[in-house]
């Protein structure tokens, strides 16, 4: 049942969140893609006390979504809107308050070592033995996870080929790459292991434009060819746009609306009289632009 949502002004003091506006859930078929449900986030809540004379800040509110096998859903929101801590509580780094957060039907909570093991992270600065090469960085975490060491080595090759990385420079140092040759070796190292929900924080932010597409390339690739659930945050409105099958947005801790990035334009075209894009749709459900967010964290 859909629950229609009104847009917050930007000058207005933050009311309480209205409820999502939950639209149907339509995503591109993939042969893996069986309708069970990889992620169940349940009225999840984290709370942060930054002092002792400090009140509580509510990170994340209350948030309840459900993403599918196979599906691409992406996190979109304002910086602080609680999108990098809700990937870390799915990831088991930062603990609940209340609710729950289940992983292909294990609790993170109470199956942690199991979550563990069905899930892998990719975040805007990913960490890296950057003195050692692609290949040693890729061959080191596929051993970590238990692959033999003659299929570790031969799908790390298959990989890096597929990145685009010339044998002769298998044995270079990382640290002496472009920073999009170093996200994408990130990725490719998270699907080394062959996860079954891959959790993607701004895997694109800072870098150029055609880094960028060449990583949106490499994660439709995945998308297409991998059994992989992929649970993504992003700034990049078009990106968004390319990659999700569905979007939520994040306002203030709280998801305010959700459904397939066609759907959110419809809605506030529909609803709003405004131009149908994803940027009209995050200027009515947060109450700002993305530029005036990038000013936010400039001036942080």
């Amino acid at each position: 049942m859909a629950i229609t949502t009104e847009p917050r002004p930007v000058d207005a003091q933050a009311p309480v969140a209205p409820p999502p506006t939950v639209l149907p859930m339509t995503h591109t078929a993939r042969p893996w893609a069986d309708g069970s449900t990889a992620l169940l986030i349940d009225h999840a809540t984290k709370r942060f006390k930054p002092g002792r004379s400090k009140k509580c800040v509510t990170a994340v509110d209350a948030v309840t979504l459900t993403v599918e096998r196979g599906e691409v859903y992406g996190i979109l929101g304002a910086n602080g809107g609680g999108k990098s801590t809700l990937i870390r509580l799915v990831s088991t780094l930062l603990t609940l308050d209340s609710g729950r957060i289940e992983v292909f039907g294990h609790d993170v909570a109470k199956d942690e070592l199991a979550v563990k093991q069905l899930i892998n992270r990719v975040s805007v600065d990913a960490a890296f033995f950057k003195k050692l090469s692609p290949y040693e960085n890729l061959v080191y975490a596929a051993r970590l996870y238990g692959l033999p060491a003659g299929d570790a080595r031969r799908e790390a090759e298959r990989i890096l080929a597929r990145l685009g990385i010339a044998r002769s420079r298998l044995g270079s140092p990382l640290e002496q790459m472009s920073r999009g040759m170093q996200q994408k070796v990130a990725i490719a190292r998270a699907i080394l292991t062959s996860p079954t929900l891959l959790l993607l924080d701004e895997p694109t932010t800072g870098l150029d434009p055609r880094s960028k597409l060449e990583v949106q390339a490499f994660i439709e690739e995945i998308t297409a060819m991998h059994d992989a659930t992929i649970l993504l945050t992003t700034h990049d409105l078009a990106e968004a746009d390319r990659l999700c099958d569905r979007l939520a947005i994040l306002n203030d801790g709280r998801l305010v609306v959700e459904g397939t990035p066609d759907e959110l334009k419809h809605k506030v075209a529909a609803e709003h009289d405004l131009p149908a894009t994803l940027e009209s749709v995050f200027m009515t459900w947060t109450g700002r632009t993305l530029d005036d967010d990038l000013e936010i964290q400039e001036n942080d």
